[in-house]
């Protein structure tokens, strides 16, 4: 399984949050065991759209004749080369 992306976890976090506030909202109930079906409710809905939303994936764009490059380490000139510090 692929590591959401941020808008997967926008949306099943504010899925979350606005389910339980409504459904707390309009249930009206005081009770523990109420509370905690309707959190659980509002957790599974995040879940699932979060996980059903269309991820959209775009191919990184480089020219074919350009390598990556990578910078090279520097040497000597650190903190970690100091003596007495």
């Amino acid at each position: 399984m692929q590591r959401p992306n941020a808008a997967q976890l926008t949306y099943g976090s504010a899925t979350v949050v606005l389910t339980t506030v409504a459904l707390l909202l309009l249930s009206g109930t005081t009770t523990t065991l109420g509370i905690a079906v309707i959190c659980a409710a509002g957790l599974l809905l995040g879940v699932l759209v979060a996980v059903t939303m269309p991820v959209r994936e775009r191919p990184v764009n480089t020219p074919v004749d350009e390598e990556i490059r990578v910078p090279a380490q520097r040497v000597g000139a650190g903190a970690d080369t100091r003596i007495g510090s």
